[in-house]
């Protein structure tokens, strides 16, 4: 029987290792645990290294917000009252109630965040993943359902978006679909999704046109400003002057229909633009 391969991220440790219990009962599943969007990175990088990707990841969509919670409480804290009491295990908990603790799981895990890595939060996990192991299909587990978070999820590179308090036997059914490279959204927020998606495309497709309308210089321009670069880099970069660089700029933004920097680099991302290449040539100078 071959077996799934499955690594659950998700910065609340009771929740993943929980989930990651109940889905090793699974026969034909093998799974670990990480903490961390860091953490997934290693044990993805380890596992390629050695020849067995994992299959599926599920990733946590509010990863990266835990740390920054206050500590859970005390006993002799009041605590909020639970919605149910613990479930059986083949459903699947809600990431505040620990419905799995009463197994204690003997699984391996991946060490949480240190403190020398940067956060990193669900959707830019999953890009990551998409880019760095395109064989290993992404699911988002969320709290509640959001059509534009869900449509950035997809976008990004996620095959399923699937709520927390989901069945087991419904993630293991979208696990399963995703290898079949089937995309699972809930039917409640397929409408909304698209919606987003169509909306997303439109927007790039008036942002690729206004980019279009710059001429070649001001595309120069445009590439400097997406990476970063200020008014004397951009002169020094380009060879002109930085009152040249001023116009240029100014034409930019008429042009783009946008009244700040930041404004027409949001735009130009949403076009596709990507940013000039950095590196300074040695001895460049200025022109007017």
């Amino acid at each position: 029987m071959a077996r799934i391969r499955v690594l659950v991220v998700d910065d609340h440790r009771i929740f993943a290792e929980s989930l990651a219990a109940a889905l090793a009962a699974e026969p034909d599943v093998e799974v670990l645990a990480a903490g961390s969007g860091p953490a997934a990175q290693r044990a993805l990088d380890r596992a390629a290294g050695e020849g067995r990707r994992f299959d599926v990841l599920l990733v946590d969509a509010d990863l990266g917000a835990v740390a920054h919670l206050p500590a859970p409480r005390t006993p002799e804290q009041p605590r909020p009252p639970e919605p149910r009491a613990a479930e059986p295990r083949n459903v699947e908990p809600r990431a505040a109630e620990p419905v799995l603790s009463a197994m204690p799981p003997r699984l391996p895990t991946v060490p949480g965040q240190s403190g020398g890595d940067a956060p990193l939060d669900g959707i830019a996990l999953v890009e990551r993943v998409r880019a760095g192991h395109p064989a290993t299909r992404t699911v988002v587990l969320a709290e509640r359902d959001d059509p534009r978070r869900a449509a950035r999820a997809l976008q990004a590179g996620a095959a399923g978006w699937v709520a927390k308090d989901s069945s087991l036997s419904r993630l293991l059914a979208v696990i399963r679909g995703v290898l079949r490279d089937e995309t699972h959204l809930p039917p409640a927020l397929l409408t909304g999704v698209l919606r987003e998606l169509t909306a997303a495309r439109r927007h790039r497709t008036e942002s690729e046109r206004l980019v279009e309308s710059l001429t070649p210089r001001e595309q120069e321009v445009l590439r400097c400003m997406v990476a970063g670069l200020g008014r004397k880099a951009v002169a020094e970069r380009l060879y002109l002057s930085p009152h040249t660089v001023r116009t240029h700029m100014q034409n930019v933004l008429g042009k783009l229909g946008v009244h700040s920097t930041l404004a027409a680099v949001a735009l130009a991302r949403r076009a596709g633009v990507g940013p000039a290449d950095l590196a300074i040539p040695a001895g460049s100078g200025t022109t007017a």
